[in-house]
């Protein structure tokens, strides 16, 4: 076992590299969908409300799906279920490009798009990244997430000058097309084999068996049910911080394009504010992961992250240029960048790495929850103010608490509430 570490790369790290570009691919493509608001609603003379709930649902079912997806990373290839999810998210964007209802729009991007979402979603490929690493799981999950960043830095500006050149519905089947290619290949390729010990490895590579028991111990796997997690303190920190950063998070993603042209910026400077964002996000995914790993509680990590958030949201609110929002989207989106990598870091530490998968989606669901209501709550506080101010101002209240939240976190389960 030892000389399979040793005479080659440890698979986990293909595994990393893998999951960089899934993640890429699935969440550049949702979190570029601030380029179609505009266009959506001038063709179909839609509300900002009315668009936003697509956005809404789609994290919903996206959410929903990751429980039993979750489930299934236990027991399951992870291969299979990104390969699933790549052909349904090609297909919802494929089809959304045909659309002329809401109901339409709904169903299509919201619900079929989601359900493609959830099987190329941070569940699966984080999950899968967690159970080959112990020492370096924050260093290797927080390069995996990476890819969330550089998805969004990539195709942000591609899909804005799509629309811009030619139109949305041209914006929409390019992101499917991309989606289908990418997921289907790098899944059959590298992301056949869910534990080391099931292959002959050891978690990080290592070649002394004695060594990785001393690092950790895993418990053997056990099924673990919705109503046990819910009475445990940690979870449902874990599971209220994180929903209401997603919630804010997702709110700024679908709205921030918008709130840029309202303020008399460019379409593509405005688009290209979201490749910022991405761009300081990719350099926050490390940072952060590579930072749990050297603080004796991951939680401080997640706090500074989150801090970072709550600064970039006050600079928003002063945002009146190209320059202010730039300014932004690098503060904003570095301290964004500690979501995806800490989310599976702390669960990992708190509950172990074999029932990773499991746990991971139940939280999701909570999170789907919060980035669901997140943007049409904007979209409908937009529609009765006509401004973005009073949705800034919310979120800042909004951060300040998820940050104590995360201060608060115990590693040891603390009983009722």
């Amino acid at each position: 076992m030892g000389n399979k570490s040793a005479a080659s790369v440890f698979w986990g790290w293909y595994i990393v590299a893998a999951a960089f570009f899934v993640l890429a691919i699935n969440y550049g493509s949702r979190y570029c969908f601030g380029v179609f608001v505009k266009p959506l609603a001038q063709e179909y003379g839609w509300s900002r409300s009315v668009i936003s709930l697509g956005a809404s649902l789609n994290m919903l079912i996206y959410s929903a799906c990751a429980v039993v997806i979750g489930r299934m990373m236990d027991r399951v290839a992870p291969r299979w279920i990104v390969t699933g999810g790549a052909v349904i998210a090609a297909l919802g964007f494929l089809l959304t490009a045909q659309v002329r209802t809401p109901w339409q729009f709904y169903l299509i991007y919201g619900l079929l798009l989601g359900v493609g979402s959830a099987g190329m979603g941070v569940v699966t490929v984080n999950s899968s990244v967690g159970k080959w690493f112990i020492r370096k799981r924050g260093t290797a999950i927080g390069l995996a997430t990476m890819g969330v960043s550089f998805g969004t830095i990539s195709l942000t500006p591609l899909a804005g000058l799509i629309v811009k050149h030619f139109d949305w519905r041209a914006g929409f089947i390019a992101l499917g097309l991309i989606s289908l290619l990418v997921g289907v290949s790098l899944s059959q390729l590298f992301l056949r084999k869910v534990r080391p010990e099931d292959h002959g490895f050891l978690p990080d590579g290592e070649v002394n068996p004695d060594l990785v028991v001393k690092i950790s111990t895993p418990p053997a796997p056990v099924r673990i049910g919705f109503g046990t997690m819910i009475r445990d303190r940690r979870f449902r920190t874990l599971a209220c911080s994180f929903g209401l950063a997603v919630m804010v998070l997702m709110s700024v993603f679908v709205h921030q394009v918008a709130f840029a042209i309202d303020q008399g910026i460019g379409e593509v400077t405005a688009a290209a504010s979201l490749g910022v964002l991405g761009l300081a996000g990719f350099a926050g995914q490390f940072f952060f992961g590579w930072l749990s790993d050297r603080l004796r509680d991951p939680k401080y990590a997640s706090f500074l992250g989150m801090s970072f958030m709550l600064a970039g949201l006050v600079a928003l609110l002063q945002v009146a240029s190209a320059r202010g929002l730039f300014f932004y989207a690098v503060i904003f989106g570095f301290g964004y960048g500690a979501l995806a990598p800490m989310m599976p870091i702390l669960l990992a530490d708190r509950f172990g790495r074999d029932t990773l998968g499991s746990i991971y989606g139940f939280v999701t669901l909570f999170l789907g929850i919060g980035g669901g209501i997140g943007p049409f709550l904007a979209g409908m506080i937009y529609d009765a103010f006509g401004s973005y101010a009073f949705v800034w101002r919310a979120e800042i209240l909004v951060m300040i608490f998820v940050a104590g939240c995360i201060l608060t976190l115990k590693r040891k389960d603390a009983g009722p509430c």
